[in-house]
């Protein structure tokens, strides 16, 4: 199998509106240029992957159903251009190493999808995701949506206002 350059994204103020626990999918909404930026990914070549820690299934906030209810409306509303989605469920105080910001579920992903780290680039909002995408070898863009205007101490290779500017920083760079 030849690799293939990914983008992974967090999920929660990232793709959608931060919605903490979110359980409900009408309460799920794509960010502006979430949608179009994944359409351009996958016209350039990229595949689009969703990491996401979702500790609220482990504390009972959010039944596996409707985690999965949530997932299947966001790639309903991305248009369906979600290539793969990892979660973990792990809490926050007693994390796996899939809980980001670990790199557990971007080694998956390589694994499974034959990703070349080395081309691809980590998406988020919040200094764990910036964290995780450095030490699994990616490249990172910290948005400024959901939590990332609070989060700016993991240095980021770059910072965007909200995904679509993000999408445009990967297609116009030369890796």
């Amino acid at each position: 199998m030849e690799s293939r350059p990914a983008v992974f994204f967090d999920r929660d103020g990232t793709l959608m509106e931060e919605v903490h626990y979110c359980n409900d999918p009408a309460l799920v909404r794509t960010l502006p240029g979430a949608a179009a930026g994944l359409v351009r990914l996958h016209a350039a070549g990229w595949l689009n992957v969703v990491v996401t820690n979702q500790s609220g299934i482990a504390s009972g906030k959010i039944s596996l159903p409707q985690y999965q209810a949530v997932e299947s409306e966001l790639n309903r509303q991305l248009g369906g251009l979600v290539d793969a989605v990892y979660f973990c469920a792990d809490s926050s105080s007693a994390p796996g190493p899939r809980r980001k910001p670990g790199t557990g579920m971007i080694e998956e992903a390589v694994r499974d999808l034959g990703i070349d780290i080395q081309k691809s680039w980590m998406v988020g909002d919040k200094d764990i995701d910036i964290e995780c995408g450095r030490a699994a070898g990616c490249r990172t863009i910290l948005v400024r949506t959901g939590y990332g205007a609070l989060h700016s101490g993991s240095n980021p290779d770059f910072a965007a206002d909200d995904v679509g500017q993000a999408v445009e920083i990967i297609l116009q760079s030369k890796i």
